[in-house]
């Protein structure tokens, strides 16, 4: 091997490559807290440019909107208006018709207990007029409950009150810390990404520049090529995902007015606003629906969780994969399995992310696939089983035939 400048650095980074893969492996625990400490410092930053992306893509629609003679700082602020003035008042929509019902379930739940109470006082009766065995073990369990010593259970509960009441007053403080700190962090992500959002095209430039002014002109350009595919992805998969969302919605809508269900329209809004967490999203709209539901009609109740269950099945299997999965360009079967994969690693973000990412990983393979069977000859439409066309034969062997 000619010992130049070249093999000298990749053999020094090699190197350097496996002393940190050895200090990493004996020093698990302290990278975590690195890596731990990192992330604390930059999820606020984290979350704003997720807000920014998200919120950029109705942002644009509006600035198509809006009059071209404006001046363009007044129509990206204009249109940044708009944006969280809809988000706002989505969200406020959503909360005044759940909570306010919720509300009122609860007040009904608590109405009905004490008819509950007597008839399961009068079942328990019943009960024990039918069976006199029972009644009598019964008895012989609550005689030897009598027999515990109270003084040492008042002393046990004594000291758990004392060493407990401290834990609780740490937990109140850590809980009130947590809280201070969250809306802090929302703060800041929520200016940053304002800040994203009103000087995206500088920033774009400046981002640009460092990449092109330090790695190698083809490397550029190929991150360029990739980063512009995962936002147009990203982009997609967001629209795709709202479309989703007003499809189960409408779907249910329809159902519930037909089979004639209570609150058509609060059940069929929450569940088209957490239908935005792919695919399992639905499932807390269900339980809420069900629940609300429930009070009135536990019959009723059990008849919108097999509608649920219906629905669910043809959104999952059926629109769900060809909505969303068309808009990102990722077939049906590998929607799932994203979803599914992603799920599983980091929950509802993992879902949110892990289709998109899949997305752009299929199309970059797809395309190094492509480019590799035409450098050697191969015709991929060709390698399909039934075509009755072989594929051409290697360079090699043709020159041979030749």
């Amino acid at each position: 091997m000619e010992l130049n400048k070249r093999t000298v650095r990749t053999i020094a980074l090699l190197a350097a490559g496996c002393i940190l893969l050895y200090w990493a492996l004996q020093n698990h625990k302290t990278l975590m807290d690195l890596i731990n400490w990192v992330t604390g410092l930059l999820r606020p930053f984290l979350i704003g440019g997720a807000i920014a992306f998200i919120l950029n893509v109705p942002m644009r629609a509006f600035e198509k909107l809006l009059p071209a003679k404006m001046k363009p700082g007044r129509r990206r602020a204009l249109a940044m208006l708009l944006v969280l003035v809809a988000v706002v008042a989505v969200v406020a929509l959503v909360l005044g018709l759940v909570i306010p019902q919720l509300g009122t379930t609860v007040t009904q739940i608590g109405n009905q207990l004490p008819l509950f109470w007597a008839s399961a006082q009068q079942w328990v009766s019943d009960l024990m007029d039918t069976y006199p065995d029972l009644a009598a073990a019964l008895n012989e369990t609550i005689g030897d409950m009598t027999a515990i010593n109270w003084q040492d259970a008042v002393k046990k509960a004594t000291e758990w009150i004392t060493t407990g009441g401290v834990a609780i007053l740490g937990g109140t403080i850590n809980a009130a810390s947590d809280v201070m700190s969250g809306v802090f962090d929302f703060f800041v992500s929520f200016c940053f990404a304002v800040y994203i959002l009103t000087q995206k095209e500088r920033l774009g430039t400046q981002a640009r520049m460092l990449l092109y002014a330090f790695a190698p002109r083809p490397r550029a350009d190929r991150v360029v090529e990739v980063a512009g595919l995962a936002h147009r992805t990203f982009s997609k998969f967001i629209s795709g995902q709202c479309t989703e969302a007003v499809i189960l919605g409408s779907l249910f809508a329809v159902a519930m007015t037909l089979c004639r269900m209570p609150y058509v329209l609060l059940i069929s809004v929450l569940i088209a606003f957490t239908a935005l967490i792919p695919i399992f999203g639905a499932f807390i709209g269900c339980g809420v629906g069900a629940f609300l539901i429930l009070v009135d009609d536990p019959i009723q109740a059990l008849w919108f969780v097999v509608l649920f269950l219906c629905l669910q099945q043809i959104e999952g299997n059926l629109i769900y994969p060809h909505v969303v999965g068309s808009s990102v360009g990722l077939p049906s079967i590998w929607v799932l399995a994203a979803v599914t994969v992603g799920g599983s690693l980091m929950g509802i973000a993992g879902m949110l992310v892990m289709i998109p990412l899949a997305s752009v990983c299929y199309s970059l393979l797809r395309a190094t696939t492509h480019a590799r069977l035409r450098s050697r000859g191969i015709d991929y439409r060709t390698l399909f089983p039934g075509s009755g066309r072989p594929g051409p034969a290697p360079a090699a062997q043709q020159e041979e035939k030749k």
